[in-house]
């Protein structure tokens, strides 16, 4: 975790910030990297990063016992309800955990008019209810499930929040501190469509900084897009002896599923698909009355999902009708699918001009 490069894209992305901050009057044809130069330099910023420093084997120690809170899909109350507390600790005010289980909190700027810069980290991990949260160290590292994925965002956000509260850093737009639910598994990214579809702070948001991970190295500037269904084949059911040759569900849908995972997908963009899960019958001797899977479609364009989507749906026809043909002068043999939608994450990109993007590179260089 870097925290102290995260604080300076933070600092960076309030601008254009109070001229009387800079210290002097801003030069024409100033250029952001010269911006992100100036403000590093400040006696407040430089403070600012020497706190980190020193504050390093207490955010060590935060760290642990954050991630040590379960917090599986669809059940971050506990870890909210912790974040809340560290929240009013650091001095954001307007804190508050809303319906959805977000945990949200403000930090004033001067300009209360200004829209607000958001910095979010997902609380939720990928890991189940009932993962053993056990820390085990070798050497200079921790491991525990979520401690990266996303305990790191998380403890940035505490981290940036302490910072600024304990050093005199003036922002100009206010910054919303944002612990989202439902970014893993079928969360369907639940959190964050609230905070921009029916939260208090949806029209007060001008840009969104999003801290995911322990590492400094990449930009993610592309929303990766999804679609997720689950595809059910029913049938009449039956015992494997009496009703032997009755259409069996789960060779159907095992059927589709190999049709559907002969397609070419392309390198560029990128595009991939799988089958994540996959269920059905209940006891070895019985012929079952449906089965089903879950299938996962990705890519950056949302042309590619949706033609896989149609791919995916053409192989469960042909494999439905290949059965029915089969048994078309039997009713009581009729098999039929549906396709129940789980997820929809969009697609979406950051142009390459784009004044935040600029900011986080100049700070990286």
């Amino acid at each position: 975790m870097k925290p102290s490069r995260h604080l300076l894209w933070c600092i960076l992305l309030l601008m254009p910030l109070n001229l009387n901050a800079l210290r002097g009057p801003r030069p024409a044809q100033n250029s952001i990297r010269d911006d992100v130069q100036r403000v590093a330099q400040l006696k407040p910023v430089i403070a600012a990063f020497q706190w980190f420093q020193q504050q390093e084997p207490n955010f060590r120690k935060t760290h642990l016992e954050m991630v040590q809170v379960p917090s599986p899909p669809f059940g971050e109350q506990k870890r909210g309800e912790w974040l809340k507390k560290q929240f009013i600790a650091t001095g954001l005010t307007d804190v508050e955990m809303d319906k959805i289980g977000n945990v949200t909190g403000l930090r004033k700027g001067i300009d209360t008019k200004a829209k607000l810069v958001a910095l979010s980290a997902h609380m939720d991990t990928v890991f189940p209810v009932g993962t053993v949260l056990k820390p085990r160290t070798e050497g200079s590292k921790t491991y525990l499930p979520g401690i990266s994925d996303n305990g790191t965002g998380l403890m940035a956000l505490i981290a940036i929040a302490n910072s600024l509260k304990a050093n005199p850093v003036k922002n100009t737009a206010g910054i919303l501190f944002i612990a989202n639910v439902g970014e893993e598994g079928e969360g369907d990214l639940r959190g964050m469509r609230y905070i921009f579809t029916e939260s208090k702070w949806k029209d007060r948001i001008g840009s969104t900084l999003v801290l995911d991970g322990g590492g400094t190295d990449t930009i993610v500037t592309q929303a990766l897009g999804s679609k997720r269904f689950e595809v059910t084949v029913h049938g009449p059911g039956g015992h494997s002896w009496q009703d032997f040759g009755t259409p069996n569900p789960i060779v159907v849908l095992s059927r589709a599923i190999a049709k559907f995972s002969e397609v070419k997908v392309p390198d560029e963009p990128r595009t991939s698909f799988n089958i994540g899960v996959i269920s059905g019958g209940t006891t070895v001797n019985s012929i079952p009355e449906s089965a089903s899977a879950h299938v996962d479609i990705r890519s950056a364009v949302p042309e590619q999902i949706e033609r896989l989507v149609g791919v995916l749906r053409e192989a469960v026809e042909e494999s439905v009708a290949e059965v029915q043909d089969a048994h078309s002068k039997n009713q009581k043999n009729a098999i039929t699918y549906e396709m129940k939608p789980i997820g929809d994450r969009p697609a979406g990109e950051l142009k390459a001009g784009s004044r935040i993007l600029e900011v986080v590179q100049a700070v990286d260089l």
